[in-house]
């Protein structure tokens, strides 16, 4: 009864890749999984049994790790003037001006100076090339400064050769031929194919020049191993420096990235840059390897990763449609739909699909939320928000905490995303008698708070000024600019309906606001709300908001507690009207937990007493298995709960006998709790892990798991956890029978 293959993205990715979502070659399949061949025994074992195949296509970013990427080099070699600029979405004018026309290039471990000094940045040459080395990176180097390292000490080759020298006189003519190379920041077509045309030559002609004369090739390395400097001699790398300074790129710490990176990324992975699909020429180029297969018949429908990271998702979708209708040949449907195509799109509460956006539906996390709330019991909810309370000694309320952990991403992981929008802002706002008063702060200020109180992932203006906003999309930019003012009363309301207008697109009595520079900022806007919704909420709340974890899911909100059996029903009646052929999952690659985690974790829903009465023992009961760090009781309450969840939640079925089983499965547990700890944000972090405090925390769980230190507690928790293990079967069958009848498409991860 299996009809179709859903695969994970097998474009060309970053060498040794576990997941395919960092692809550095859209053109090609990735040779890591196989050649041709085995691709075509792969497609053929498929119509071998009557199946098709639905592909994951990521369009809004590549990998660029560990110079693998050649668009991604390409840019970094030639700047602005790029075949490959285009592709990506960097700002060649951000809001620092030493970075016009340079690339922010966070990938060094520690300030670049030092590392310049400790001679962990190299110069190099091979081919015909000049490339600076970091560890795994290569790094190239424009041509037009290569006259820095082939000038240097000149005189000295000067004094060894000849002036008729033929060699002399080629290493010259290739110096004067770089001083005629177009600049990287032409914009002119045909002086850019110039540049690329004549770089190419210069580079063949030093490969050979090196090549066939010893003596020129021997001076240049003895000029890069003095301009690779001396350890403790400061002055010696200033040549270096000089070099590196002047390319396309500028090298920065890690750390820089949050407040001053140029280039889009996916969410604040530095390693993903985001790519600009709104063209239509980078649409094509991107997906010709798909068009291909498609065409072939290979694949026989499209799930889109991340369509809320596009600049126009319902654009993006049409540009499909269109291609399908005219090179499949395929008839569209009401809705213009010719190819078949779902959407990862996380939808809130009450939030649904664009009807207008020709696609089949989503992937399905709309329905996880759905059915997962089915096996809550919504009677509890009041019981478990009690017991929650008293048993962490937390009083945040859900809301506070996702408008707390929202900002808090804002100005540390996203600054940089948000320091530009209010750049924007503020050049607009010069524009206008009305708004000219506005201080960068106070705009910055209010876009941050806006943000932070936005109900959904994203809004969906178009950059077209003469359609409108959607009713839809009107409520959200209403309730979001609301929400900010109440938070601020201190501060004007003018400044927010200022932002909010200019959101709605509503026209303003000044000729000098161009409306391109408006839509720009609108659409930056939207980008941006989706990742800061995702780090604060997926990434943050859902390891601190603890109240029942099997609710903390992609899709979901954890302010809920359960759905009705009819509120449920009446949801699968307009999925069934609306998007049929929406994909039905449980579990997929991104979410927090398995389902059958999920499905244990429900029952306590029904158990609030039996519950509260456990978790108090065994707080009593394992007093002793914590440490004190500062003062501090370690882990703090709230995270105390979480792991009784998670160990409840993840316990083996059967009897774990063995020494071994034992430790590999307290390994686990405490990997997952320092993963959640910085997630968390509240006592260690990603950016600034509390190494202490984690190791404080694996030994609570090392030793409330050791079959000796806690037998009382053990023999309280395995009865209970039984229990609820018997329940929670039912509950998976259960959920799998609902999963493969209601409408839409069941999908099995993994099998």
């Amino acid at each position: 009864g299996i009809t179709t293959c859903y695969a994970s993205p097998y474009l060309k990715a970053l060498s040794g890749s576990s997941h395919g979502y960092d692809v550095i070659d859209p053109t090609v399949i990735n040779p890591e999984l196989g050649d041709k061949r085995a691709y075509q025994q792969f497609v053929q074992a498929l119509e071998d049994h009557h199946m098709g195949q639905i592909l994951d296509v990521v369009p809004n970013h590549m990998g660029i790790d560990k110079s693998a990427n050649p668009w991604w080099q390409d840019v970094l070699e030639n700047g602005p003037s790029s075949k490959h600029a285009k592709i990506f979405d960097i700002d060649w004018n951000p809001v620092k001006p030493e970075l016009k026309n340079k690339v922010l290039l966070p990938i060094l471990g520690e300030q670049y100076g030092i590392a310049l000094e400790n001679q962990e940045i190299s110069l190099a040459f091979r081919d015909g090339r000049f490339f600076l080395q970091y560890y795994e990176h290569h790094l190239p180097i424009d041509p037009s400064t290569w006259s820095m390292i082939l000038a240097f000490r000149e005189e000295s080759l000067r004094e060894s050769l000849s002036a008729d020298d033929p060699s002399l006189q080629e290493f010259q003519s290739i110096i004067t031929a770089l001083s005629h190379l177009p600049s990287r920041n032409e914009n002119d077509p045909e002086r850019i194919a110039v540049r690329y045309r004549e770089k190419d030559v210069i580079q063949r002609r030093l490969a050979t020049l090196c090549e066939e004369h010893h003596a020129i090739e021997q001076f240049l390395l003895e000029n890069i191993r003095i301009l690779n400097g001396i350890k403790g001699a400061h002055q010696s790398f200033d040549q270096l420096d000089a070099l590196v300074s002047d390319q396309a790129y500028r090298l920065a710490y890690w750390r820089v990235a949050a407040e001053e990176i140029n280039y889009r990324r996916f969410f604040d992975i530095n390693q993903l840059a985001a790519i600009r699909m709104e063209e239509s020429d980078v649409f094509t180029q991107f997906h010709q390897c798909v068009f291909g297969l498609l065409q072939s018949g290979a694949v026989t429908g499209l799930r889109i990763d991340h369509i809320d990271g596009l600049y126009d998702p319902k654009g993006y979708l049409e540009q499909w449609q269109s291609w399908a209708l005219s090179e499949l040949g395929l008839q569209g449907d009401e809705k213009h739909r010719s190819i078949f195509m779902v959407v990862e799109k996380i939808l809130g509460t009450s939030e649904a699909l664009s009807a207008d956006w020709p696609c089949h539906g989503t992937t399905g996390y709309d329905f996880l939320a759905l059915l997962n709330n089915l096996f809550v019991d919504t009677r509890h909810a009041r019981k478990f928000d009690d017991l929650y309370h008293r048993f962490t000694k937390t009083t945040g309320a859900y809301e506070d905490l996702t408008y707390h952990a929202k900002t808090v991403i804002m100005s540390s992981a996203m600054s940089s995303e948000i320091n530009s929008l209010g750049h924007q802002l503020s050049l607009l706002s010069e524009r206008n008698r009305r708004s000219r008063d506005f201080t960068l702060n106070s705009l910055v200020h209010a876009v941050r708070e806006i943000i932070a109180s936005f109900p959904v992932y994203r809004t969906y203006a178009t950059f077209d000024p003469s359609e409108e906003v959607s009713d839809r999309d009107r409520i959200y930019i209403h309730v979001a600019a609301a929400r900010a003012k109440r938070r601020n009363p201190a501060v004007s309301s003018l400044v927010f309906d200022f932002i909010r207008d200019l959101l709605l697109k509503v026209p303003f009595d000044e000729s000098r606001i161009d409306w391109r520079d408006v839509n720009s900022f609108a659409m930056k806007f939207q980008q941006t709300t989706s990742p800061v919704m995702a780090k604060g909420v997926e990434d943050t709340v859902f390891y601190t908001y603890n109240r029942l974890l099997s609710l903390n899911e992609v899709g979901g909100e954890p302010e809920q507690f359960g759905i009705s059996l009819s509120h449920f029903h009446e949801q699968m009646s307009i999925r069934r009207d609306t998007f049929p052929h929406s994909l039905s999952t449980t579990s997929t690659h991104d979410t927090k937990r398995g389902e059958d985690v999920r499905a244990r974790l429900n029952v306590l829903s029904e158990l609030p007493q039996e519950w509260r009465k456990r978790i108090s023992r065994w707080r009593q009961l394992n007093k002793k298995s914590k440490s004190m760090l500062d003062e501090q009781s370690i882990p703090d309450l709230n995270e105390e709960y979480f792991i009784y969840q998670t160990i409840l939640g993840c316990w083996p079925l059967t009897e774990i006998e063995t020494e071994e089983a034992r430790e590999h499965f307290s390994l686990r547990i405490q990997e997952y709790m320092t993963k959640a700890l910085r997630e968390a944000k509240v006592h260690s972090s990603w950016l600034n892990p509390n190494e202490a405090y984690e190791a404080a925390t694996r030994t609570f769980i090392i030793n409330i798991l050791h079959p000796k230190r806690s037998q009382t507690f053990m023999k309280d928790f395995l009865p209970f956890q039984q229990k609820i293990t018997q329940y929670g079967m039912v509950n998976s069958l259960s959920q799998v029978l609902i999963k493969i009848t209601a409408p839409g498409i069941p999908d099995f991860y993994q099998g």
